[in-house]
């Protein structure tokens, strides 16, 4: 091959002088977008003290700024996202994901008060749009907002408002006026000495009746549950006293099944996962979101350390290194109170016992899915994740995992120490076990009933709930909140229980059961839920994101499209990874296979 000779001269071309050069370098290394000020450092680092900081914690961390201002305001976020050292898209996408942080821009206003007003199925039946309708007008203050909000757990009380954090229970105009005018924005802290044995309560009620009930009511304290036997247990199998496969079998025998909504094996769990390679770690779900449920804050704020004995008997014959207890937002008198007994706890225990940290919820119902959860717990927005890998093999930080409902670990002492036949005892219909079931809607008495499973609706009706409230006769029902369908009135002799209402189209879920009556439609209620699924889908399928706002909106026709409708959810079923989406369209199908006369 022939190549070019070169040429004896070469002649150099500037291509730039040296100041272009150092300009050139100075504008690259100059960092992009929005830099964090120094004010905001020192306020974030105030809230949060000096990094390095966790990864995990951003969420409390968030939580820590939208607590001293109301708000994240963005110069906040910045800050925070360099202080703990991650991008500030990852910060912001965190923030605006969860429904109760609200970012602002710049200086723009911010509510002293927020007045949230539950328009959940429960206080829509009591009045919650008349309420929603003339606060606004009635409190006639720039600086207080009046927002609507999903269930916030409290149906037995309906109609709710939230005066910042402070609940205003059977809510009037007056009384929420009455709250801002006082400014009540937190919610008290009950007395610790009370005595509460919920075995006790087997096949009664639970909750207290009247408008007169107590926001926060008296509660088991640490020193008072350890006068009356608590930790006992808990010590005895710590110490060896007690073999781990017979508790194991204990609860395998009881017929325990995950109180939470997904009905799976208590004792079958707590053996997948010991056999699991250590590191281990437990993961408690109180993010009790489902519409209409409300048992686990019943139990919870009367008797929290009777969980918090299960959760560590459940940590030490599994073999856990560290717990995790996720409580949704809505509860803040109940995370003050854990905050206190876990504390209480921890100076002076019974025992050596496991790293317990108590994490926050920030308003998002689809992080009751227990992948979800774990996506917030570690600091994340809360998106289910795909299965296989399933949480026990590879959950919360990688590693296997030990999820519980708040309730399943609750009945774990009880069960152990009364003999698993004790549970298994109670039932009705050939079912076992008992179910606490909570009730709202048009009955007499609502309220957490501790009912034996498999109750019929016209049985808890009848013998638990007073009946009827006076001028209503019973229309139709929603077995296992906004997620389980709908049912009429004369489909009232169903085993109320796991897998019996599975051939109606329906499931028992967390058993929140909600009544209504002939001066209710039952298209009403579908709709109620398929606004708040639509309002709660995390967006990641799009069949679930767009299915249920076009679901909704077909639904406010006086007659509905059917064939458009079962298309949708076809879709919506086949096409969403998690609960939500496939869940969804059971209130549409309900109500055209049980209710067609409303919608013709």
């Amino acid at each position: 091959m022939n190549h070019p000779k070169p040429s004896k001269e070469v002649n150099a071309v500037a291509v730039a002088t040296a100041d272009d050069l150092r300009e050139t370098i100075r504008r690259k290394s100059k960092l992009k977008g929005r830099q964090a000020d120094d004010a905001s450092i020192a306020e974030v680092r105030q809230l949060i003290g000096n990094a390095p900081h966790r990864r995990d914690l951003l969420i409390e961390n968030l939580h820590k700024l939208n607590d001293e201002y109301r708000a994240l305001h963005d110069r906040h976020l910045v800050a925070l996202a360099k202080e703990m050292n991650l991008p500030m898209s990852e910060v912001y996408e965190v923030a605006t994901f969860y429904h109760h942080f609200e970012v602002v821009r710049g200086n723009d206003p911010v509510a002293d008060i927020t007045v949230r007003v539950c328009d959940g199925v429960a206080c829509e039946l009591a009045g919650a749009q008349n309420l929603l309708a003339k606060l606004p007008f009635i409190l006639g203050n720039s600086n207080v907002k009046v927002v609507a909000a999903p269930c916030v757990g409290r149906c037995e009380q309906a109609p709710v408002a939230v005066v910042h954090q402070y609940p205003v229970i059977f809510a009037t105009t007056d009384k929420v006026k009455a709250a801002v005018n006082n400014k009540l924005t937190t919610q008290p802290l009950a007395k610790d000495d009370a005595v509460f044995e919920p075995a006790e309560l087997a096949q009664k009620g639970v909750s207290p009746q009247g408008e007169n009930q107590a926001v926060s009511p008296d509660y088991v304290g640490y020193e008072a549950y350890r006068a009356k036997g608590g930790y006992a247990l808990a010590k005895e199998i710590v110490e060896g006293k007690r073999d781990a496969e017979s508790i194991i079998k204990a609860m395998e025998n009881s017929g325990l099944r995950g109180l939470g909504g997904a009905g799976f094996p208590a004792g079958r769990k707590w053996r997948i996962v010991k056999d699991q390679a250590a590191p281990k770690l437990m993961a408690v779900n109180i993010d009790e979101g489902e519409p209409g449920t409300f048992k686990d804050r019943t139990y919870l704020e009367r008797d929290p350390h009777r969980f918090l004995e299960g959760l560590l008997i459940a940590a030490n014959v599994v073999g856990i290194d560290a717990c995790y207890i996720y409580l949704r937002d809505e509860y803040h008198g109940c995370r003050e109170l854990l905050e206190k007994e876990l504390a209480k706890l921890k100076a002076n225990p019974p025992f050596a016992i496991p790293n317990i940290e108590l994490r926050r919820g920030a308003g998002a119902y689809i992080c009751g899915e227990e992948s979800a959860m774990i996506e917030s717990i570690e600091g994340k927005r809360g998106e289910p994740r795909m299965r296989p890998p399933y949480i026990a093999q590879v959950g919360l930080f990688g590693r296997p995992t030990l999820e519980h409902n708040f309730e399943t670990l609750y009945w774990v002492r009880d069960i152990v120490q009364r003999g698993p036949d004790w549970f298994s005892s109670y039932g009705r219909h050939d079912r076992k076990g008992l179910r606490s079931y909570s009730v709202s809607g048009r009955v007499k008495n609502p309220g957490v009933k501790l009912a034996p499973a498999g109750i019929t609706i016209q049985e808890l009706i009848d013998e638990y709930c007073g009946g009827m409230q006076d001028g209503h006769q019973f229309y139709g029902y929603l077995p296992g909140g906004a997620s389980g369908g709908i049912l009429p009135a004369t489909m009232n002799d169903i085993p109320l229980d796991f897998d019996t209402l599975q051939p109606y189209g329906c499931f028992i879920g967390s058993a929140a059961v909600m009544v209504f009556s002939n001066q209710d439609k039952a298209r009403d209620m579908a709709l109620n839920v398929m606004h708040f699924f639509e309002h709660e889908s995390c967006g990641q399928c799009t069949p679930c994101r767009v299915g249920t706002g076009k679901a909704a909106k077909l639904m406010q026709a006086k007659s509905w499209d059917q064939e458009t409708l079962e298309d949708l959810a076809t879709v919506m079923v086949d096409a969403s990874i998690c609960g939500l989406g496939q869940a969804a369209p059971n209130p549409i199908r309900c109500i055209h296979k049980y209710f067609p006369q409303e919608i013709a």
